[in-house]
């Protein structure tokens, strides 16, 4: 089996290809401390994508609580289980998070999805990649456990009770939301696992799609996703999959105006819990630099943003600022062990960060570079130990036209209702 470098594992892993890069990435960061579990992206994506016969159960886009919800019911820790149980005590991470592009978050040392298909093997013969078909019922309730926290559940559930958590206040009770689609990874599992060849990676910008003529049906890519986010469709025997709202990621929907826009699921968010994007990569997929891309500089400079269970190795291109209200030590098996620096910036956001968290769901158009004009000090207090100050600096958003789409500030205004009309609402 070939091998290719994973950088979010900061090694070289088995891959069932050689090694490729699409000429741009789609990517996206959602910030989970403004997720409010509204589920608008939900039904923006159903009523656009998935709301045919047959398509019932399929949620390209949900909303879980965690630490109990899933959908399907359980897929992260019936993978968890499988890795396990493939290297018992290895699913570990050597050395500390160094932010240096290649390994971010040191080294992982266990195995990957596609590097323990062994130990599942059918009939002598092992699988291409590591992976399980949830039940029907696991697909039903897509819903189940909303609002449900932790609260010293017995074991194996007992996660958080007496453990540190992020920051300096401990809870308790805990959930968070926690907003899920495709990662169209730059190793995706689908494509590695699929015998039609009928998954592929579009070059122009990395978004996996399934061709529905080459499909068959054979179910091995719902298998094999360890995000279960590859569905099959009984009505027409196939396997379907978002698609990253393509058309507007090409700025060829006619809302567009001829310049890439953000996804349903994207340009939808009340909570301004999203910002979506196009990266320019290597061959080796490791991100070139484009220091003012707000992207990168959430992932690869403030190091805020961080992938979600980069240990199954399919370098998902879906990245998550960690909640800071929960364990450490959940966060970190499901982010990885950037999670600690990274809620501390967070907790505490230097100027510039506090600056782009401003450009969250501004506009529905993808923002690819940023400027920010310095304004006055408006506030200054002393947070976990450390000065914090905030100044109302002006950040600009410019389109792949280089044109300003517009221009917001840190402070936000604040509105008085005149006297005279204090009451008409």
């Amino acid at each position: 089996m070939p091998t290719v470098y994973n950088w979010q594992l900061g090694r070289q892993m088995r891959y069932p290809y050689e090694q490729a890069a699409p000429k741009e990435q789609f990517a996206f960061v959602i910030n989970i401390n403004r997720c409010i579990g509204c589920q608008t992206c939900t039904m923006a994506c159903k009523s656009t994508w998935t709301f045919a016969k047959g398509q019932e159960h399929m949620w390209w886009t949900n909303v879980e609580t965690k630490p109990y919800g899933g959908y399907p019911h359980h897929w992260d820790a019936k993978i968890l289980e499988l890795l396990d149980r493939a290297d018992p005590g290895g699913q570990r991470w050597n050395g500390r998070p160094s932010g240096a592009p290649r390994d971010p978050y040191g080294r992982f040392a266990g195995k990957t999805v596609f590097e323990a298909p062994e130990f599942v093997a059918r009939g002598g013969q092992p699988n291409q990649v590591l992976g399980y078909l949830p039940s029907d019922e696991e697909w039903q309730s897509p819903n189940m456990h909303e609002d449900v926290p932790q609260r010293g559940q017995s074991k194996p559930m007992d996660f958080g009770r007496g453990e540190e958590v992020s920051g300096d206040t401990k809870h308790s009770a805990w959930f968070y939301y926690l907003a899920r689609l495709c990662n169209h990874c730059s190793y995706p599992a689908c494509l590695a696992a699929c015998p039609r060849n009928a998954i592929y990676k579009r070059p122009e910008d990395g978004i996996v799609l399934i061709d529905q003529k080459e499909c068959r049906g054979y179910r091995k890519c719902v298998e094999a996703c360890p995000y279960k986010k590859s569905m099959y469709r009984g009505t027409t025997r196939t396997s379907e999959k978002c698609i990253a709202c393509y058309p507007r990621i090409e700025g060829s929907d006619p809302e567009s105006g001829g310049v890439p826009m953000e996804t349903r699921c994207m340009a939808a968010c009340i909570g301004q819990v999203r910002m979506q994007g196009l990266v320019k990569v290597k061959e080796d997929t490791t991100w070139i630099e484009d220091r003012y891309n707000p992207l990168y500089y959430l992932v690869h400079v403030a190091r805020v943003a961080l992938p979600l269970y980069p240990q199954f190795g399919t370098e998902p291109n879906g990245y998550y600022i960690p909640p800071r209200w929960v364990p450490v030590k959940y966060l970190e098996q499901m982010f990885g062990p950037g999670v600690r620096d990274a809620v501390e910036r967070y907790r505490t956001p230097d100027r510039e960060l506090l600056a782009v968290l401003q450009l969250f769901r501004r506009s529905n158009r993808i923002i690819f570079r940023y400027e920010v004009k310095e304004g006055p000090k408006v506030y200054e207090t002393i947070r976990d130990g450390k000065k914090f100050e905030m100044y109302d600096d002006t950040i600009i958003a410019f389109d792949r036209r280089d044109q300003e789409m517009f221009r917001t500030q840190v402070e936000e205004p604040v509105h008085v209702r005149p006297a005279a009309h204090a009451n008409s609402i």
